[in-house]
Parts: structure tokens; C-alpha cells; sequence
């Protein structure tokens, strides 16, 4: 049924028996840096690799600070228990998500709140946010309850999907309007701007991944972004243990965590970061590559929302159902082609079922049909017609 579609897949991807969905590329710095954080001695999470990415991925993104921790996962934690999230509190995120976002919330005792997502962005819709305010908040003391509840909705965390920016400015003015520190999970979107902004920039802080499937990777890693110093201080404070800076003395003033990244994912991260453009500009050539070849074989191939520049991490195309999207994810794989559904929803699973969702129809018509294709930087542009 799809075989014109794995044949074009493989075409781009000659002489491989297997296609994975994402690998990464290390065609620079990568073993210099290694090497030298080696002869160096500091391999664990003081050294001067750490540093330099921090202060790299800052000037990227034009974030003033970054503190970078061992995985995106944990820097949603983290940004959260700087936010103040705590038990008894409530986060708004949305339910078309890598489950890392809702985790995150819940290691702080906070409970979920689901909204629902646009069709083009696949991102929280500021429409449904809006409506599920209007309809349960209210404002008490300058902090915003939910009426339904009684608990304070302390924060709004959002997820730019597959790298491709949502109507994050619309989601900040809404925050602002309600009291709610804005999170933005950005895991996914490195390099990706809105309205010439980078994602992970419109709120109080932004998070980043470097996971190994992502576009650039430490093997495991991941970023806080702010321009407020002292939620950066405090951020990289709590990463380290919570520790007093002393010669000697093992003092400590909060409840702190293991979070601090190595020197030497750092130093594999920094070599990555100098690569990062490239890797978008190979993407987005795909990109052109794969939504002409899907427009006139009648498939929609995921692009860029309005405004928005994707850094395309991950490919996707919409299939006509379910039924159709469990076709091709058998006859790709069966064929060497990795293949992989969008995230089940969140509200789905046993741990998040009782958590309080709006309407979700656009959530779930996308997880009945969004598909994503090897999106790898590897691809022969010569072999792609």
C-alpha cells in the first residue's frame, strides 16, 4: 500500500539497510574536546567545558543565563521547583506531550491540568487555555485558583512539538493575564524561533534537551534558559546539592539535587552547538524535500506554522485515521524504515486519568494520525528525486 513512500524514504537514504528515525552526526570538535577534558582530570560537574556551554547556549538562544543540568527531564524539574511549584499546587500543560513534561510537574507533588492543542502547531492552544480560565480561575490576592479545586494554578508549561514553535506569545500574554509563571519546554525546539524570538524565551525560564535522539546531544543532558539572574543563581544553587561555597566545609541551605551536567557531556554538547546551524539547514532542505514529494502523493507533511522558523527536528505527516496510520507504521518498520507515532495523550495513562482536561478533540484527532518519518541530518540530497 505505502511502497512508493519507502521507496522514496530509502532513496534519500541509499546504501542503508535499516533507516532509523534520528541519529546523531559528530563531524566536529567532538573528539578534541572529549580529549582535552580527559587530560584535563575534571570529568564530572566541575570544569570548564560546563561553563563554556552555559555560556554558549546563552548566546544562542539570547537568553542571558543557562544553567545546564543532566537531562531535559530534570530541567523541567527543576525550572518548576524554582517557579515554586509545589505539592497542592496545579500546572496547566497540555496532554499531546513527551511524558518528561507531565513527570516533571508531578516529582514536585503538583497535579496536571490538560488543555488542548491547534492543528498546526500541535502546541497549546491559547484559545483553549483562555476559555478553561475564563471558565474555573479566579484571582485572589494577585495568584490564580482554580474553582473547581480551590488549588493555586501556579504555572503554565507548554511544548513547542517536533520543533516547530506554537503561538507562544499568545500563551505568555494569558499567563500574565492570570498570574501564572510561564515554563516553556522547550526540549525539542533548539534553534527554533517565533517571530524572530528563540523558543524557551517568551516566559520566566525555558528548558532545553540534548538527549541523543535530539538535533544537538551531550548522550544526555539538558538546559534551563532565563534572563533573570536570580532565577539562574538559584537554579544552579539547588543543581549542585544545594551546597554553600566553602574550601572544605559541606553546608547546605535547601533540599538540593544531583542535577549539575558533567564536564564531559559539556564538552561533547559545546562541540555539537558549533554544528547546530548546519544540522538546521540540512533539516529544513529535507523538510522542502519530503512536502514536495507528500503534496503530490496527497499526504499532508507537517511544516512550520505561521511566524515560526522549525529547526524540524523531527518529520511528521498526517495520515487520513488511525486505521491508515497503523498501515504504514507496520509496513514501514516491517521494511526497514523506522517509523513512530505521535505520543499517546497524556490524560490517557493510569497515573494522569483523574487529572482535569478540556475539550481535547484536536489532541486526539492528532494522535490518531500524525506519523513521524527519518528526519536524521544524514540524508544524500544527490539521491533525493
Amino acid at each position: 500500500m505505502f511502497d512508493e513512500v519507502i521507496s522514496f524514504i530509502k532513496n534519500i537514504n541509499p546504501e542503508r539497510n535499516f533507516i532509523p528515525l534520528h541519529e546523531p552526526v559528530f563531524s566536529g570538535n567532538e573528539k578534541k574536546y572529549l580529549n582535552e577534558c580527559i587530560d584535563s582530570g575534571y570529568v564530572s560537574s566541575v570544569g570548564a567545558y560546563v561553563t563554556a556551554f552555559e555560556e554558549a547556549i546563552a548566546a544562542y538562544t539570547g537568553a542571558k543565563r543557562a544553567v545546564v543540568v543532566v537531562n531535559g527531564t530534570q530541567a523541567l524539574h527543576l525550572a518548576c521547583v524554582v517557579a515554586g511549584v509545589g505539592k497542592e499546587d496545579e500546572v496547566i500543560t497540555q496532554p499531546l506531550t513527551f511524558i518528561a513534561t507531565a513527570n516533571a510537574i508531578s516529582y514536585t507533588g503538583a497535579a496536571c491540568i490538560f488543555v488542548d492543542v491547534d492543528k498546526d502547531t500541535m502546541g497549546m492552544s491559547p484559545e483553549s487555555l483562555k476559555l478553561f480560565l475564563e471558565t474555573n480561575a479566579v484571582i485572589r490576592d494577585g495568584k490564580c485558583f482554580n474553582k473547581t479545586t480551590n488549588k493555586q494554578i501556579k504555572a503554565c508549561i507548554p511544548m513547542h512539538t517536533f520543533g516547530h514553535p506554537l503561538r507562544i506569545d499568545e500563551i505568555a500574554t494569558i499567563c500574565k493575564q492570570y498570574h501564572i509563571t510561564l515554563i516553556e519546554d522547550a526540549a525539542e525546539s533548539i534553534g527554533s524561533t517565533y517571530k524572530g524570538k528563540a523558543t524557551g524565551r517568551f516566559g520566566l525560564m525555558g528548558t532545553l534537551s540534548f538527549n541523543g535522539n535530539k538535533i544537538i546531544t551531550s548522550g544526555g543532558g539538558g538546559a534551563i534558559i532565563t534572563d533573570d539572574d536570580a532565577v539562574a543563581d538559584l537554579a544552579k544553587h539547588l543543581s549542585t546539592q544545594a551546597k554553600i561555597p566553602h574550601t572544605w566545609e559541606y553546608a547546605h541551605d535547601h533540599i538540593g539535587y544531583n542535577y549539575r551536567m558533567p564536564n564531559l557531556n559539556a564538552a561533547l554538547a559545546l562541540a555539537q552547538l558549533e554544528n547546530l546551524d548546519s544540522f538546521i539547514e540540512k533539516k529544513r532542505a529535507l523538510a522542502i524535500i519530503y512536502k514536495t514529494f507528500f503534496e503530490k502523493k496527497g499526504f499532508n507533511f507537517v511544516s512550520e506554522p505561521e511566524h515560526a522558523f522549525s529547526n524540524y527536528w523531527l518529520h511528521a505527516i498526517i495520515l487520513k485515521d488511525r486505521t491508515e496510520r497503523d498501515a504504514f507504521l507496520n509496513e514501514s518498520n516491517a521494511n526497514g524504515v523506522m517509523t513512530r507515532p505521535i505520543w499517546n495523550l497524556m490524560n490517557k495513562a493510569p497515573m494522569f486519568a483523574q487529572c482535569q482536561c478540556t475539550n481535547l478533540d484536536n489532541a486526539q484527532w492528532l494522535e490518531d494520525r500524525v506519523v513521524n518519518i527519518p528526519s536524521s541530518v544524514t540524508y544524500k540530497e544527490n539521491e533525493s528525486n
